[in-house]
């Protein structure tokens, strides 16, 4: 039997603290943005796209770095963002969340009701965080899946350095290719 959550009442409206989330089950999925808490319900395609990413990571991933899914980063107080991919320092293996010191590159993978989260809010986050490279991806455009890539400038803002549908490869922080073409075949094998 499972024990019903309860959460405070207007939970959704208030201020949260990296320090309110000890009160929180242990195995509730969260991220903590801006001081919101969010409770994400990610869709099938949404996890598959995310696991086919984190494979094509892990392909030339070199040793001391680590490509995992869902894996919460120590921001500040106020945020404790949960990439649905990110490429960490095998160091941090037996820790959560990871400091974001010890994150490289982040991907977030836009779920219904996710995207302007992803595309500004969190953008703005991992920038202030010097996350140095951030992947957003469109599992569900059309025609195809759609990736975009950012890079943080000497300003500590993102600039937007490639958008494709196509085969996307980057240098940073070590060599790899994501195969946005098979992205689109599988989405379409699982809607049928």
């Amino acid at each position: 039997m499972t024990a019903a959550l309860h959460l405070p009442a207007h939970w959704d409206e208030r201020e949260w603290t990296v320090d309110d989330l000890a009160s929180l089950p242990e195995d509730l999925r969260y991220e903590l943005i801006d001081g919101r808490l969010v409770l994400p319900s990610p869709t099938v395609i949404h996890q598959e796209i995310a696991f086919l990413v984190c494979l094509a990571l892990r392909a030339n991933c070199p040793p001391g770095l680590v490509a995992v899914l869902d894996m919460s980063l120590e921001i500040n107080n106020r945020n404790e963002p949960r990439p649905d991919v990110v490429v960490v320092r095998t160091t941090q293996a037996n820790r959560t969340p990871v400091p974001v010191k010890d994150s490289f590159l982040v991907v977030e993978v836009i779920s219904p009701g996710s995207g302007i989260r992803d595309t500004h809010t969190k953008a703005r986050v991992y920038a202030s965080a010097g996350i140095a490279d951030y992947l957003i991806i469109d599992p569900m455009a059309e025609p195809d899946v759609v990736l975009w890539h950012y890079r943080l400038n000497e300003a500590g803002k993102y600039v937007l350095l490639a958008t494709t549908s196509g085969e996307f490869t980057a240098d940073r922080p070590y060599p790899f290719t994501i195969d946005l073409p098979a992205l689109t075949a599988r989405r379409k094998e699982l809607l049928g």
